[in-house]
């Protein structure tokens, strides 16, 4: 599958290992492929970005930061604090009481403190194995020949969890993706 991301895609997927690695977190995750979008520059999904309001640095530091915030509470979306309030459960409790034992992010499964998998890079999660193979079908339906880190972008728009989450929140959904950078096929002429 690799061999039909452009160099544009490498570099996201290239970056999210590294942001995994730096951050000492044991899987690279969905997020950090969202955070690895987001460093991107004079792509496609860059573009995108910046049509839907997300261009400028600081415009995009809201987006790191409540995946950062994601991450403190063991990557639980709103919707999951949410659900577990409802049966009496208080997340920011939980998160507040294992920090004040173990000390800030010990619930977010990053190993900075407690050293790296000796020098091994960090394996791709559950739900980042999901948004690659998401960004195939996606570029498949598009009729595009490639996959793009606009496949990726709109692959994350639709993956549950924190990424989906945080780019919805900040406007980025399928359809304003879509709205934006429109599939190949459609700027075809009619019988081509």
């Amino acid at each position: 599958m690799f061999e039909r991301f452009t160099k544009d895609a490498r570099a996201v997927v290239t970056g999210a290992v590294e942001k995994a690695w730096s951050g000492g977190a044991r899987t690279v995750d969905a997020e950090h492929l969202l955070l690895a979008l987001l460093d991107g520059e004079g792509s496609r999904a860059s573009f995108v970005l910046a049509a839907l309001g997300l261009a400028e640095p600081g415009a995009r530091e809201p987006v790191r930061r409540a995946v950062r915030e994601a991450r403190r509470r063991a990557g639980l979306t709103r919707a999951d604090t949410e659900a577990l309030a409802g049966l009496g459960i208080d997340v920011s409790e939980i998160v507040a009481r294992v920090e004040e034992a173990h000390g800030p992010g010990a619930m977010s499964g990053d190993l900075e403190r407690r050293g790296r998998l000796q020098g091994r890079r960090p394996a791709f999660g559950r739900a980042a194995k999901e948004v690659l193979e998401r960004s195939l079908r996606v570029a498949l339906a598009r009729h595009d020949r490639r996959i793009g880190d606009e496949h990726l972008l709109l692959a994350l728009t639709v993956v549950p969890g924190v990424a989906g989450e945080v780019l919805a929140d900040h406007g980025v959904t399928f359809e304003s993706v879509t709205r934006v950078c429109p599939p190949a096929q459609a700027a075809r002429p009619a019988g081509r």
